[in-house]
C-alpha cells in the first residue's frame, strides 16, 4: 500500500490524490524550527513547517527564507516538488536552498544527504535526487536550510506595454544585461483584467512586468533602477509605476499570487490545466509568442530567467471533451512548439539534448519500481506514493 506524505495541502497539481488505495502520512504537526544559526546563515526545520512561520521565526535575526510559491505551503512540501517562485531568478529554488535532508525510506531505513555547508564534494549528491522527487522515494523527516541577508534597500515596479511581446522582450533584456533583480513577472492583458474583478487592484489592463530589485547600498539600487528603465523602455515601455510604500509592494506581489484565483473567478464553471514550460533565455520571446498562438484568449503567466513560463488554459465546463485537448496543449506548451519535443533543455555549447527520464527508464537508473512509483519493497513494506 503506498504512503502518501501530506504537507500543507497547498498543491494544485494532483500530488496528493493517490491512484490506489494509499496511506496519508500527515506531517503537518513536524512543525518545529529545531536550530538557527545566524553566523552560519542556516536554520534546521521539520517537514511541517511553512515558508511563513519560518520567516516569522527569524525575525530579528537579520536573515529570511526567499524561496516564495506563493502558497503558505509546508517546507517538506516545498522540497519534495522542487518549490521555486517569484524570487527564484535572484535566490534560487528550493534546490539552491536546501544542504541537507533526513529521509525515511519504505525499508525504515533513515539516510542523512548533505552537509550543512555552502560546497561539499564528498560523496554522492544524492540529496538533489530527493528534492523534487514527490515522495515516491522516500518521506523528508528533517531539512537543513540556506538563508540569506535581509535586503537593505527594496524597490518595486510595475511597467505596461502595448503587447505581450514587447512585454517579453523587455525580460530578456534585464536578464540579459546582468542586472540583479529580484523578482520578475509578466502578465498578460487578460490576467490584469481578473484581478482587478476579482482583486479590485486598479491596475491598467495591459500587459505587465512586475520587477522587484534588492541591493546592498542606495546607490546601487538607484543605478541599477536606471538601467531597467533604460532598457524597458527601449523595448516599447508605455508606463512605469513604483509601489511607493511596504504595503504597496506587499500587495502589488500578492496580487501576483492571487492571479489563479482570479482568472478561475473570471471564468466560473470552467476547469483549467497548469502547465511550465522552460526554454534557453534567448528564445523566451519566441516561446511568449508561440504560447499567446495556442492559448488564442487563455490567460498567460511567464516567470522569466530559470523558471521559465507558465499557461493556463481553461477548458470550457464539459472537461471530458477538452481534457485531451488540453493535455495535447501542454505538451506544445512544453517545447515541441519550438523543435525540443521531450527534450527538456540542452546541453550548452550545441551538446546533445536530454531527455525527460521515463519510468521504465527510472527503475534502471536509480532502481525506482516503474509500476508501483516507488522503490523496491523489502519484506513487502509499504511504498512511498506521491505527495506535498
Amino acid at each position: 500500500m503506498a504512503v502518501i506524505p501530506f504537507g500543507a495541502g497547498t498543491s494544485l497539481e494532483g500530488h496528493l490524490y493517490p491512484v490506489r488505495e494509499a496511506i496519508s502520512l500527515d506531517l503537518s504537526h513536524m512543525n518545529r524550527v529545531l536550530e538557527v544559526r545566524p553566523q552560519d546563515f542556516l536554520c534546521v526545520v521539520e517537514p511541517g513547517l511553512t515558508r511563513k512561520a519560518l520567516n516569522e521565526a527569524l525575525k530579528g535575526t537579520g536573515l529570511f527564507f526567499p524561496v516564495d510559491p506563493g502558497a503558505d505551503a509546508s517546507l517538506g512540501g516545498m522540497a519534495a516538488t522542487g518549490a521555486s517562485g517569484t524570487t527564484t531568478v535572484r535566490y534560487g529554488g528550493m534546490r539552491q536552498n536546501v544542504l541537507a535532508l533526513q529521509v525515511v525510506l519504505a525499508s525504515g531505513e533513515v539516510l542523512e544527504l548533505g552537509r550543512g555547508v555552502r560546497k561539499t564534494s564528498s560523496g554522492y549528491d544524492l540529496k538533489d535526487l530527493f528534492i523534487g522527487s514527490e515522495g515516491t522515494l522516500g518521506v523528508i523527516t528533517r531539512l537543513t536550510l540556506r538563508l540569506h541577508p535581509l535586503p537593505e534597500h527594496v524597490h518595486t515596479l510595475r511597467v505596461f506595454f502595448p503587447g505581450v511581446e514587447e512585454a517579453a522582450e523587455a525580460s530578456y533584456r534585464v536578464m540579459a544585461a546582468g542586472l540583479p533583480v529580484a523578482r520578475l513577472e509578466l502578465l498578460d492583458e487578460l490576467a490584469m483584467r481578473a484581478l482587478n474583478q476579482y482583486l479590485e487592484a486598479g491596475f491598467p489592463e495591459r500587459p505587465a512586468l512586475f520587477l522587484e530589485f534588492h541591493a546592498a547600498t542606495k546607490e546601487a539600487l538607484e543605478a541599477e533602477m536606471a538601467l531597467a528603465l533604460e532598457l524597458v523602455r527601449e523595448a516599447g515601455a508605455l508606463e512605469v509605476e513604483a509601489a511607493k510604500t511596504e504595503e504597496e509592494r506587499r500587495r502589488q506581489w500578492e496580487a501576483r499570487h492571487q492571479a489563479y484565483w482570479a482568472l478561475v473567478h473570471l471564468f466560473p464553471g470552467h476547469r483549467f490545466v497548469i502547465t511550465d514550460t522552460a526554454v534557453p533565455l534567448s528564445r523566451l520571446p519566441e516561446m511568449v509568442r508561440y504560447a499567446q498562438r495556442l492559448l488564442g484568449d487563455g490567460p498567460h503567466r511567464e516567470h522569466p530567467g530559470p523558471r521559465g513560463g507558465r499557461e493556463l488554459p481553461h477548458l470550457g465546463p464539459r472537461p471530458p471533451r477538452g481534457l485531451p485537448q488540453g493535455g495535447g496543449l501542454r505538451r506544445k506548451a512544453r517545447g515541441e512548439g519550438l523543435g525540443a519535443g521531450r527534450h527538456l533543455h540542452r546541453r550548452a555549447r550545441g551538446g546533445p539534448p536530454q531527455e525527460e527520464v521515463s519510468p521504465q527508464r527510472a527503475r534502471g537508473f536509480f532502481g525506482v519500481d516503474a509500476k508501483d512509483k516507488g522503490p523496491p519493497r523489502p519484506g513487502g513494506a509499504p511504498e512511498p506514493g506521491q505527495g506535498a
